[in-house]
Formats: structure tokens, sequence, C-alpha cells
């Protein structure tokens, strides 16, 4: 198969954000989790490829301060819900009509604010979240902001360092990080949001990974939705082969 093709466009505030694409077919979207990349989650360890060998074109865009995409420093450009506002304005730069979506972690949350928004894919897979990811951005926030401040001077073994690790891997830019942090909020009333998804929805999870609550009572308090448990945490499920043959499966079988 191809290598995935790099493309640019203008947000509506002018930042000038990335997608990739791979393969011919029905569209899907596919959303990378925090400080990551598209190429990091969905190109690297070949999810991207195998979801799309079932006649799929992936699409998967460097979200905001992600990747390649840019990640400017000006307040101005982290208003609440902006990620959600990213992923309208690309369904409507490529004129998307009829489309599946998925997201992993951040991507998870990104689609469920969509979907509660009024977007309406015709299948969804959220997967490495759980039911406390409407509930729990504060708290993560908090601590991921805190990871930033200690970037310098957090020792192997601060509950931190990991994180912190991980942004030195990604190169992440800690100021636009920290200000993409603050676009988000906890729900106060989750079942809005969750009533929405009447779509065919795959919940996917590590089988060691909780950090946000219980993937399976995700699914559960879905409408029309099944769970499918994978091998590994938060950190590595997005490595095994697992994650993809899940997403494919779920999304040919319709």
């Amino acid at each position: 198969m191809a290598e995935p093709q790099q493309h640019r466009w203008s947000a509506s505030d002018g930042v000038e954000l990335v997608y990739y694409t791979l393969g011919e077919g029905r569209p899907v979207l596919l959303l990378h989790g925090l400080f990551s990349s598209a190429q990091m989650n969905w190109i690297k360890f070949g999810h991207a490829e195998r979801i799309a060998r079932e006649g799929f074109r992936v699409i998967m865009m460097d979200q905001r301060s992600h990747g390649a995409s840019a990640a400017p420093h000006d307040p101005a450009n982290y208003p609440k819900h902006v990620l959600v506002r990213d992923l309208t304005e690309l369904i409507g730069t490529l004129a998307l009509t009829d489309f599946d979506l998925c997201g992993f972690s951040l991507g998870s949350r990104v689609t469920l604010d969509a979907v509660g928004a009024g977007l309406g894919p015709r299948r969804v897979v959220l997967s490495g979240t759980g039911l406390d990811v409407l509930s729990n951005w504060r708290r993560r926030s908090t601590f991921f902001t805190e990871a930033i401040e200690q970037f310098d001077t957090a020792p192997r073994g601060n509950p931190h360092w990991l994180a912190i690790q991980f942004m030195r891997t990604m190169k992440v830019d800690r100021e636009a990080a920290r200000l993409l942090l603050q676009s988000m909020d906890d729900h106060a009333d989750p079942s809005a949001v969750l009533a929405a998804f009447t779509m065919p929805t795959l919940v996917v999870c590590g089988d060691e990974d909780d950090d946000n609550g219980s993937g399976a009572d995700l699914a559960a308090a879905l409408p029309n939705a099944r769970f499918e448990e994978i091998p590994g945490t938060h950190m590595s499920s997005v490595t095994k082969p697992e994650l993809g043959d899940a997403i494919a499966r779920f999304l040919a079988s319709a």
C-alpha cells in the first residue's frame, strides 16, 4: 500500500493544520490522543493501513498543537471546544457527508463532544477511554499542567515523570499544550452527550487501562454500543495490532 499523504489546510482562525490520508473508499476520520500525533497513534503501528485494507479512505488529523500542525501561543486560538470546531471544519473542507469517526483517548473525548453537539457519523469507535472521560478532564488537565511545570525538575519516580518523557519524545510545545488543556472542561450533564450516540458504537480499551474509567461501563451507558477488550495499558494498547484489527472489523461489519 502507498505511504500516507500529508495535506495542509487553514482553520477559520487562520491556524495551519495538517491531516494525512491513506487508502480509497468510505471515509473514516481517526483522532489521536493527547501529546501524540497521527503518525504515532495511527500510522506507526499499522492501524491506518489495517483499516484502509478493508476499503476505507483513512483521514488522520494532527490536532491543533500536536504533530505537524501549528501550535500557536495566542490564547485567542484556544476557545472552548476548539478541537471540535477544527474537526467539524475539516469535515466541511473535505465535503464529507457520510463518514465514520474514531478516536483514541483525547480523540475519543473530542468524538464524544462532537457527537454530543450534533455531529452524525455512521459508526463511531471510542478507544483508550472509559466512562469517566466526560467528568475527569479537570483532574487530568491539572495533572498534565503540573507535568509541564515540572518538565525540567521532576526526578525519575515522580508521578509526572512518564508523562514528561512522552512529551519529550513527541517534542511537545509546552505553552501551546497548556493553552489547549484549558480549552476543555468536565460535562455538567454527561447523560446528554451519551444519549446522542444512537449510531452503532464500539468501545475498545486495554485490559490494564483505567486512566479514564471503565470502557465496559462506557459501552453500557451508550444506547447502541458494545465493548471489546484488547491487551495493554493506556500507553501500550495503542501499539498492539489488536486495536487496528478491532476497529477494522467493526467498521467493515456494516
